[in-house]
């Protein structure tokens, strides 16, 4: 498990008061490395999958509003020829148009997820989805909280912890999205933001079983710009502190954290050994089927060498 010197707050500060605007990224995350440590080093026998927490390892394709009939459907062609790693929960969000057309030709051994879901039972609310039509149509999952639902179509932090409330009041899965904009990193708040959405979370959820913290930096999604395997370790470690301290132990050990950001079959294994990465949520690369296989498959890079 990672722990958070105590040192941590006065260090950003300091960080804060002596570095310029321009320079605070790089110092920032230098700091913080500097004082988020490991409990311990883990070494493990051959074979063993070493995460600080105790969940599976989770990798979820968010198709976002991308594909045709024709196109999507080779997509899950694809899928089906891969080779998929057994010890790893996968999972693909297509639009909602397309669900039904997935769900029934692609493998089982591949969950369906809505990318979003209205906040209480359906009804008079025009364009929206509910977790009962989700439901019924044979998702399991659903993303919320994603930074293009939070900046683009403008839900805020209570909003996105109501419909996570309900989603799993129903029997969704929920992967909860966090993430900072690159305004907020560069002025060392990429930890209070992160916070301020999880604690949004916290307060309106009555238990987090079902629950998957996706980390997602909004400068990264999208950009061809990825946190360096470092700089997504220390926002993780800290989640997971943050958990182990505002909601509890147990918590903050089965709750798996991912990682979003412009995730690629060249990049995911070196984001895949660090401790408290436990999968990822991809974006476009989950368009292309065999690079989402090697993604799911970087599981293998946690695994210990001889």
């Amino acid at each position: 498990m990672a722990v958070v010197s105590t040192s941590l707050a006065s260090q950003l500060s300091a960080i804060r008061l002596s570095t310029s605007k321009s320079d605070i990224s790089q110092t920032l995350f230098q700091n913080v490395h500097s004082q988020i440590r490991l409990a311990s080093s883990r070494k493990g026998p051959r074979g063993v999958v070493t995460m600080a927490g105790s969940g599976k390892f989770f990798v979820g394709g968010n198709w976002k509003c991308n594909g045709t009939k024709e196109s999507i459907t080779k997509l899950v062609s694809d899928l089906n020829n891969v080779k998929l790693e057994d010890d790893v929960d996968v999972v693909v969000a297509p639009p909602f148009l397309y669900i039904d057309q997935v769900r029934s030709s692609l493998a089982p051994r591949i969950e369906i997820s809505a990318q979003n879901s209205w906040v209480s039972k359906g009804g008079a609310f025009t364009g929206e989805i509910s977790v009962e039509q989700l439901k019924d149509i044979g998702c399991k999952w659903v993303i919320l909280g994603h930074s293009e639902r939070r900046h683009v179509i403008g839900e805020d932090d209570q909003f996105i912890g109501k419909k996570a409330a309900y989603a799993l009041s129903e029997g969704l899965g929920v992967i909860a999205c966090i993430g900072e904009l690159l305004e907020e990193r560069e002025a060392g708040k990429t930890f209070d933001v992160c916070f301020q959405q999880l604690k949004a979370y916290a307060d309106a959820v009555s238990s987090w079983d079902g629950i998957v913290i996706a980390y997602e930096p909004v400068w990264a999604i999208g950009t061809g710009k990825v946190a360096t395997p470092e700089q997504a370790q220390e926002v993780h470690a800290a989640v997971r502190d943050w958990l182990k301290k505002n909601v509890s132990p147990e918590v903050a050990s089965k709750t798996r954290i991912i990682y979003g950001g412009s995730v690629n079959g060249g990049n995911c294994a070196e984001l895949a050994k660090k401790e408290d990465i436990d999968g990822f949520l991809v974006g476009g690369a989950s368009l292309k089927g065999p690079e989402f296989g090697t993604i799911v498959n970087s599981v293998t890079a946690k695994k210990v060498a001889a």
